[in-house]
């Protein structure tokens, strides 16, 4: 995600970024983090390992905050046990891992894409050892095991995997055709354009965004993990990415840190928050996945369906985002959670799991990711 749902984009302005460091900086403040973006350049040679083959393509999967929390274990030749690396989880903003639990859902059903693609189908056991709950443990996600089988057909979907991004910018008013939005969704999502709903829709996402931004110890858990500059994000391509020219300009000469972005007196928070408020609100057409409950198999299975939907978004060139706020299960977001499980027509056990908007707007660069090695243990 090459600009989280939590990064602060404080500008674009290139020659006020220049004009702040000087033309000797001018390399510095323009250039593009391409270590932390190289394995969306996958080598079309898929090696003789076919896991690793269709692993290369799973770790593109969107996940919560970036974090990326995958560990892979190969066992003997065709197997792999998936775990959660619990120092990625995400205790503020996802305290019972209903989010991470999707991102394993992506994961896996990119591995399964990309798989299909040499002729290999891939067999999912989730949770061998049990179900976790209220939150992850050390215990398996699931075991895959890989294997050949003439009957595999390619999925259409594989060459949009690495055309697929989440798009955190201003989105053009005009929504996709009903069309583009039947496509997108299919059977496995929902998908809305309609004035009326979308306009209360947009003063509950705006107001969640807010609740969130302006809680301090739910922001900081955002403000940790976000990588300034393209420095940042080559050395740690993980977590959020902050960056632009401006953003790079003002980090160079010590304008713009961490800690300015955590202090709701200075511009860089003022300039952050008006701007993820403005992208809330930047909704022409949304996709939702809604479950009857909420077990860890239901969240995989959104995770599977969500992936889906961003491909098909990205094969027909639409950008996706997700808004995930108001689904949150923190305290603070209790009103704004009710509010908008209302506003979809869900109750008792119903939830809803994921939501995003859709539409078009400007190209984003991939998202940072850590190699494939830095997952195996």
């Amino acid at each position: 995600m090459p600009l989280s749902r939590r990064s602060i984009i404080l500008g674009a302005g290139g020659g006020i970024g220049l004009a702040l460091v000087g033309a000797g900086a001018a390399w510095r403040v323009m250039r593009t983090p391409t270590t932390a973006i190289a394995p969306w350049r996958i080598d079309p040679r898929p090696g003789a390992d076919p896991r690793l083959a269709a692993l290369r393509y799973a770790i593109l999967a969107p996940n919560p905050h970036n974090r990326q929390p995958w560990l892979i274990h190969l066992i003997d030749s065709d197997r792999v046990a998936l775990t959660c690396d619990l120092a990625k989880r995400l205790p503020e903003t996802d305290p019972f891992d209903r989010q991470v639990t999707i991102g394993f859902g992506t994961f896996m059903e990119l591995a399964r894409i990309a798989a299909a693609e040499r002729g290999y189908a891939l067999d999912v056991t989730p949770f061998p050892e049990g179900d976790p709950q209220p939150r992850l443990d050390a215990r398996p996600i699931a075991l895959l095991r890989f294997h050949r089988d003439a009957s595999v057909r390619r999925d259409p979907l594989f060459a949009a995997i690495v055309r697929r991004h989440t798009n955190r910018n201003i989105y053009d008013p005009t929504p996709p055709t009903a069309r583009q939005l039947a496509l997108v969704g299919q059977d496995e999502a929902k998908t809305s354009a309609d004035p009326d709903f979308l306009a209360g829709l947009r003063r509950l996402t705006v107001g969640a965004m807010t609740t969130e931004t302006l809680n301090h110890r739910v922001f900081m858990e955002s403000v940790d993990v976000m990588r300034i500059g393209a420095a940042e994000m080559d050395a740690t391509p993980d977590g959020l990415p902050v960056g632009g020219p401006l953003i790079e300009a003002m980090h160079a000469i010590g304008l713009l840190d961490q800690a300015s972005l955590a202090d709701p007196s200075s511009m860089g928070f003022k300039a952050g928050l008006k701007m993820v408020q403005d992208q809330c609100g930047s909704v022409p057409a949304i996709v939702w996945i809604a479950t009857p409950g909420n077990s860890r198999a239901e969240q995989l299975e959104v995770g599977r369906r969500y992936v889906r939907a961003t491909l098909r978004a990205a094969a027909l060139g639409l950008e996706i985002c997700p808004m995930s706020q108001a689904l949150q299960e923190y305290p603070e977001m209790a009103d704004d959670f009710a509010r908008i499980h209302a506003l979809f027509g869900l109750s008792g056990a119903q939830r809803l799991q994921m939501l995003a908007r859709i539409g078009t707007a400007a190209p984003v660069l991939p998202a940072p990711r850590w190699p494939l090695d830095h997952h195996l243990v």
